[in-house]
This record gives C-alpha cells, structure tokens and sequence, in this order.
C-alpha cells in the first residue's frame, strides 16, 4: 500500500510538473453554439497536444468584436487565437496586424476550403484566417404555395420571378406574405441583404476613385424594387425585422418565401421548430442576367494576431479546429446534421452529409456564386459581397441602413434616402482621406 500510494504521488508530481511546463494559449471565441460545442470536444485537441493547454475567453458578437478589435489595435496580446468574420481578415491582415496561417501541416489540406470562402480571408494569395463555418443566402420557399399560384422555382430564378411569384402568394385574408425580406437598420441586418441585392443589380457602393454611387440609377433601381416588392408583398412592420424576425413568420407559415442565410435552412426544415418543414424548397438567390446574383458571403473564422508570443501552438489550434478530422469528430458525437459547413469542397462530396442535409447543394451552390474579389458587376476598389472591407464601413453602412429602413417604413422617399445616403458616404469618404 505504501509503494503504491509513494508510486501515485511521484506520478502526480510528475504530471504537475509537465503541466507546469505546457504552454497555455488564450482563445477568444463567439458564443453561438458551433463554438460551444467546439469546447466540449477539445480533449481530441489536448490528447494529441499534451504540452498545449487552451484558455477560452467566449463573448456575445459584439462584445467580441470590440474587445479583439480593441486588443489588435493597440497590440495588447490578449488573445493567441481569436474569432473573427470575413469582414475583419482582409482589412487587419493589410495592416499587418495577422499573420499567414502557413504552418497548418501537409495533411490539413488548403486546396479543399471551398474557393470562394478562402478567397474572402485572403491577401495576395495568402490566407490568414481559417474558416470555421461558413454561409451565404439563398431563397427558401414554400413549394405547396408555388404550386397553388401555378408556378415552378426554377434553381436559379430572377428578380422578375421572385416580383410574379411573391403577388401570387400572397394572401393577407390568410396571413400569407409573399416574401419576407430583412428590413432592420444595422450593417450587418438590412445592409447585408440590400448590398448583396445590389451586386445583382449593377450597383456599386464606390467607383474606382472611392467616389460614393448612390446617386446612380442602379441604386434607385435596387431600392425602388425592394420597397415596392416589400410593400405590396411583404410583412406588416417589416423595417422592424431581421433574421430571427422572418425566422419566425417563415416558420409560423406566414411566409411564401425568404430570401436569407443558407445556414437557416436546418431551422425551417426542423420539424420540431417548423409548422411547415416539409413543404421548403431551396434555390439561388436572383439574378438580373448582369452576371451577379443577389448573394452574399461570410465566415467564421479562427486567426492569429501578430502580436502573439505562441504563434506555433496557436496554429496547431487553428489547424485541429478547421480540420476534416474535426469534421468527422463532430459527425461521430453530433450526427453529420451537426457538422460546421460551407468551409470544405469535401464535406459537399459526402454522401452521409448530403442524406442529412438535403439542402447542401444548394448551399455549396449559393456560397460558389459568391466572389468577394470581384463582387460587382462594374469594377470596384474594395474587396466583400455584403460589405465593404475598409474600416469605416461598419459606421458607414449603419447610417446608410437606417435611412433605407425609413425609406421602407414610409418615413421618407427612395430619393431622400439615396440623396442623404450620398451626401453621408461622401462626407465620410473625404474625411478618411479617400476622395478630395
């Protein structure tokens, strides 16, 4: 007895000792449930990487986002690894405030993140952010609705299509809306989806000398037919609603479609969530024939700040959590439903996943018709679909959203909001040094 509790304590202060030796990274992380669900199997990460223990620090999204933004600025080195979205990659990574993630290992295989999802977190050909999950828009719709106005989806519709078929669903006596469509002001709420929209329709926010584009007849054609369409179709209050906003109506049956995050189509086909979950069906977002269709694109991603004294830990880190082993993972504790997507080209050519997910193709599809280097149909400086990569888009494209909310709660015109929404860019544009 005495050997083996002298053996357990030499044992125990051995393993002290080597915890004491590991190295410890600090990891800040959004609190949605892909990343929850992350730090609950990280005893894969910490079996394999016995000298590498992980420190986590999980926020809200937008305390997140100020506190890593605050942190890379001012180079306090918080933080190893941080959460960040493709909104962030390319403007921190110009300032240098990223490092190349190109110590992943031979087996992590680069090649396989889909196309359009790396060319968003790269810089001249390098990547620096790996991505977690990721999503673009697309139409969810209510086939049996269709049907009864006589119509057929086609997998890639028009604008025109979408104006005929939302007056055709459309049953207020019912509580039936023909579209639902984001109207909430914010850039990442109404913003997102007009901006994309916009692409769609040859708009541009800036020329190639930054010169703000609102004055331009693409802008009032995208922003005419989005409140005429919302007013005649759409939800009552509908400049108040956001995504989980026509989550809900889509759900509760009182949307004929919904055009939005492709990462929403395992909610509305939940049956246990969904009033109409079996009767969705999926297509692209539209398209005007100019080449660019009304879709945008976004990740969550892992990066590493410049600053960070463990840069070959951290990467180890990023390597595992990004990985097609950690995919499998996922699959062999979750269920493949549960997997992180739109990151890998892999994942769409698994059929496991395909059965669990009917609306994959669609999805890898939505996310291939995406490109953020060239996101407008005529040429523009910036790099984004819904967004534009510069640092003064996040307060920009606030001011521009709440005036086009207003514009579709009837509180002013399309023309005031376009003539206010100019007059705002350029002010910021001259005061940032872009334009004289």
């Amino acid at each position: 007895m005495k050997l083996r509790t002298l053996t357990l304590g030499l044992l125990s202060a051995s393993t002290l000792a080597f915890a004491a030796h590991a190295e410890s990274i600090t990891i800040a992380t959004v609190n949605n449930g892909d990343m929850v669900r992350m730090q609950t199997l990280t005893d894969d990460f910490t079996a394999k990487n016995p000298d590498i223990q992980l420190q986590w620090v999980t926020l809200e999204e937008n305390v997140l986002r100020e506190r890593v933004t605050t942190d890379i600025a001012t180079k306090g080195g918080q933080y190893d690894v941080m959460t960040i979205g493709t909104y962030e990659v390319p403007i921190w990574a110009k300032q240098s405030w990223l490092l190349p993630l190109d110590k992943l290992g031979d087996d992590y295989d680069v090649k396989d993140i889909i196309p359009a999802i790396a060319g968003g977190l790269s810089v001249d050909g390098k990547l620096y952010a790996a991505p977690f999950y990721g999503e673009s828009s697309f139409i969810m719709y209510r086939k049996d609705l269709m049907e009864k106005a006589g119509l057929t989806m086609p997998d890639a519709p028009t604008w025109d299509f979408v104006k005929q078929a939302a007056e055709k669903m459309t049953d207020r006596a019912n509580g039936v809306n023909g579209v639902c469509l984001r109207g909430k002001a914010g850039w990442g709420e109404n913003m997102a989806f007009l901006t994309a929209m916009s692409n769609s329709f040859g708009a541009r926010w800036f020329d190639e000398n930054w010169k703000p584009q609102f004055d331009q007849p693409e802008w009032k054609n995208t922003l005419q037919f989005y409140v005429d369409l919302m007013k005649a179709n759409g939800p009552e209050g509908a400049s108040s609603n956001g995504f989980n906003e026509n989550l809900a109506l889509f759900q509760q049956g009182k949307c004929g479609m919904w055009i939005d995050a492709t990462v929403a189509a395992s909610f509305v086909s939940d049956p246990k969530n969904s009033t109409v979950a079996d009767k969705v069906g999926y297509a692209l977002a539209p398209d005007n024939g100019l080449g660019k269709r009304g879709n945008w694109l976004w990740a969550w991603s892992l990066a590493i700040p410049a600053g960070t004294q463990k840069a070959d830990a951290a990467q180890k880190f990023v390597a595992w959590a990004t990985s097609k082993d950690y995919l499998e993972l996922v699959a062999s504790k979750e269920g493949w439903a549960n997997v992180p997507p739109g990151t890998r080209s892999s994942l769409y050519a698994n059929s496991e996943y395909q059965k669990a997910a009917p609306f994959a193709k669609m999805t890898l599809d939505s996310i291939n018709a995406a490109d953020p280097t060239h996101p407008t149909v005529k040429p523009v400086p910036y790099v984004g679909v819904q967004f534009v990569a510069i640092p003064e888009f996040q307060g920009l494209g606030t001011t521009v959203g709440q005036l086009f909310s207003a514009a579709l709660a009837g509180q002013t015109s399309v023309d005031d909001a376009l003539k206010q929404a100019q007059d705002a860019a350029t002010a910021t544009m001259t005061e940032g040094g872009y334009i004289q």
